[in-house]
């Protein structure tokens, strides 16, 4: 069993894949955390705690002067009875007081995993795949319990770990704080890694030293934001991405979150991860509980890439749900960036018709289709279709388009409200707001208060009827615009500081419905492009439009930094036209598609104005995708040339059975008479003799190495590499297939 504990000593040994978590019951109290790192072979740790006074360091227990929680390494600390560092709870009793004492009562361990009621979380299909622990910790005197909740999963070196708090006592707790997980290690020799950004500019990887202060990274945004992603990772120093040590936390949620990394007075560094408690509260009635989002830790010795492959099988195969989770999605085109607003039946069967003839499968109309929507000044809210643009409704378009040999997909942005709609004229109180205050308009509009049930019914109608109304099989679900002014006149005065997390539950149970009534729609997040990337939405959409900013190189760093995480089959990455409508970069069309083939391959251009020699090119894109598109979604992820570091980027995957790979390289910045290079491979067999095929138009075929074809050992090219061919200029790129003999 992947959870052992031993009575002599009072420890809990997780073992989860390549890795053990180690903690113990301390005095028949306290939770103090051992060991986090590649497997032990032992189930318990032989070395007892060492422990010495320390002065302005309480003792709790007045029989131990060595004894204090402010030193003691926890696995779920409180504030105010001896520790002085930042704690995973807080909460405040009708007595005005703070102070919580959580004692150990009791344990648990099963086979399986058990489901979060009304949050998105990891899952299983067999109970031999993960064994559960559960920890019951209370505080006797206000009857408050927490349970500790850790799931080992057998097959990944991953633990999920959660958090349910209830009220056993007689009279209402009002929590402030709940981290889903916390935990102490025994030094503070890490580099930090986080993934910052902005609109546009999404997921910026960012590596910095852990120095002793508090390290945070959060949203207070209503979303898991552009501005950061739920993830960090703590890395040794020497980690890199194919050697080094590394632990990954990833929080399952869509909302304000907060992750910290607290490096203390004697170099412990205290991690925290969970709802942010910036203006946030929860009202606990006695006999009511509360449940944290789940958190994931990952553990690689592997380095950084190792760390990638770990969250990418994981989130491929036990977060994604439902039908398209293993299904290789198809290529699509985008009409928004063809047309904006302006848009006709017409115009839409044109650009569907030259689609079809590039080899695209699926055709997505974007923003305008539906109220009287010619600008984002209106409409939000109004989910029927504009008959001024399209006369005969949705069904005859949807019809129409099929007949041309392509599926139909939608955009829709159901969170969101005008003021200048009927929704809104008929329920001016169904967005968030505080009466009397000002509201403010962000891309003219207001946000639907999804904590109120009715207001989510009232969306899922109307969505209901929209789905039902046509064979629509692709939804891109938009959100673009943060909350302010967050206020429901839906919940009383002492439960407004709820709402933001409410709203959440209420988006997920609204996700949850309509994921279930149309198992057959292939669902896509979007919030401003990546705004809300992260793996509570990746519950209920198996994909996400991973930026706003279509333009290649930019993308080099957006889907780098994206894929620390997250795998290629969650990201949606497309081909737009140039000069790019975000940078003004000019990128050559192979570029492009290259670039765009780190994902889900789709096109946002105006595919009529084309000429015949990049109609022709775009032909041999897709076609090419749809030879390597298995490889790239379903394989493993080698990151080989890093663009935040070099004037350059290289990438490959390599299928499961490691038979077949692909590689892309990207010439970023041309240098004068530059030196030749070598690319060596990772991930391959180094006993098979792999087939190496160039694929490149941009490679200067007057240099003797572009051989387009030839049979090399699987040691050679990871030992030796591949030359890199001679490209002239900025912003090219080549790639290479690769099939074992």
């Amino acid at each position: 069993m992947p959870i052992l504990y031993d009575e002599k000593t009072k420890q809990f040994h997780l073992q989860a894949g390549s890795s053990s978590y180690l903690f113990e019951i301390d005095k028949d109290a306290y939770l103090a955390h051992r060991y986090y790192g590649g497997r032990l072979s032992q189930p318990t740790i032989a070395q007892p705690f060492v422990t010495m006074a320390r002065s302005f360091s309480p003792n709790p227990d007045p029989s131990d002067d060595h004894f204090s929680l402010d030193t003691l390494p926890q696995e779920y600390p409180v504030y105010g009875t001896s520790d002085f560092r930042l704690p995973a709870i807080e909460a405040k009793f009708e007595d005005g007081s703070t102070l919580i004492e959580l004692r150990y009562q009791r344990h648990r361990i099963f086979p399986g995993k058990p489901v979060l009621r009304g949050l998105p979380a990891t899952y299983i299909e067999e109970a031999s795949e993960a064994t559960t622990l559960e920890v019951d910790l209370e505080d006797a005197l206000k009857g408050l319990v927490v349970t500790l909740c850790y799931t080992a999963f057998t097959n990944h070196a991953v633990i999920a770990r959660s958090v349910f708090v209830a009220n056993h006592g007689t009279e209402r707790i009002m929590l402030r704080r709940v981290h889903s997980a916390a935990m102490d290690l025994p030094d503070a020799e890490y580099d930090l890694i986080h993934l910052p950004g902005a609109h546009v500019r999404e997921r910026e990887l960012v590596r910095v030293p852990l120095e002793r202060s508090v390290h945070q990274m959060e949203s207070r945004r209503g979303a898991s934001s552009h501005q950061e992603n739920p993830f960090m990772a703590l890395v040794r120093k020497n980690t890199t991405e194919v050697y080094g040590e590394a632990i990954g936390v990833s929080l399952v949620y869509s909302g304000n979150f907060q992750m910290t990394a607290d490096v203390d007075q004697y170099d412990n560094t205290r991690v925290l991860a969970g709802i942010n408690p910036f203006d946030f509260e929860w009202v606990l009635e006695p006999g009511e509980g509360f449940q944290a989002p789940e958190a994931l830790l990952v553990y690689s010795k592997e380095g950084l890439g190792g760390l990638s492959r770990e969250f990418h099988r994981l989130f491929r195969t036990r977060l994604v749900r439902g039908k398209y989770r293993d299904k290789i999605r198809p290529v699509l085109i985008n009409n928004w960036e063809a047309t904006y607003f302006q848009f006709d039946q017409q115009t839409l069967l044109e650009l569907g018709k030259s689609a079809k003839e590039l080899g695209i499968e699926l055709f997505v109309l974007d923003d305008g289709w539906f109220g009287h929507r010619d600008d984002d000044r209106s409409s939000l809210g109004d989910w029927t279709v504009d008959l001024q643009k399209l006369p005969d409704g949705l069904p005859p378009l949807v019809r129409a388009i099929n007949d041309q040999g392509l599926q139909f997909g939608i955009w829709v942005e159901p969170e969101m409200i005008s003021p200048n709609s009927e929704l809104y004229r008929a329920h001016p109180d169904w967005c968030l707001h505080v009466p009397s205050r000002n509201q403010s308009l962000s891309r003219h509009q207001l946000v639907l208060d999804f904590s109120r049930e009715e207001v989510c019914d009232a969306i899922l109608h109307q969505l209901t009827k929209l789905l039902q109304s046509a064979p629509i099989r692709y939804v891109k679900w938009d959100m673009n615009r943060h909350i302010s002014e967050l206020g429901s006149v839906g919940w009383p005065a002492y439960r407004q500081r709820e709402v933001a997390h409410r709203y959440m539950l209420g988006l997920y149970r609204l996700l949850e419905q309509l994921t279930n009534m149309f198992p057959d729609i292939l669902f896509e997040s979007c919030s401003g492009g990546g705004g809300r990337f992260d793996p509570g939405m990746l519950y209920y959409m198996p994909q996400v439009w991973t930026s706003d900013n279509t333009d290649a190189i930019s993308r080099l760093s957006i889907q780098f930094g994206t894929s620390l995480v997250y795998p290629a089959i969650t990201m949606g990455s497309h081909v737009s036209a140039v000069p790019n409508h975000q940078v003004g970069r000019v990128t050559s069309i192979e570029t492009r598609g290259l670039v765009a083939m780190m994902g889900n391959l789709g096109y946002e251009l105006d595919a009529r104005k084309l000429s015949e020699e990049e109609r022709g090119k775009v032909q041999s894109q897709i076609h090419l995708y749809h030879e390597i598109k298995h490889i790239v979604l379903l394989g493993d992820l080698y990151r080989l040339r890093s663009p935040y570091h070099h004037r350059d980027a290289a990438w490959m995957y390599v299928s499961e059975n490691k038979e077949e790979a692909f590689v892309t390289y990207v010439k970023i910045l041309a240098v004068p008479n530059p030196p030749m290079e070598r690319l060596p491979l990772q991930g391959l067999d180094a006993k098979k003799r792999y087939q190496v095929t160039l694929i490149g138009d941009e490679v200067n075929r007057f240099i003797s190495i572009a051989t387009s074809e030839m049979e090399i050992n699987g040691d050679e090219l990871m030992q030796w590499g591949l030359l890199i061919p001679y490209l002239h200029g900025d912003f090219l790129a080549c790639a290479w297939s690769l099939k074992a003999k």
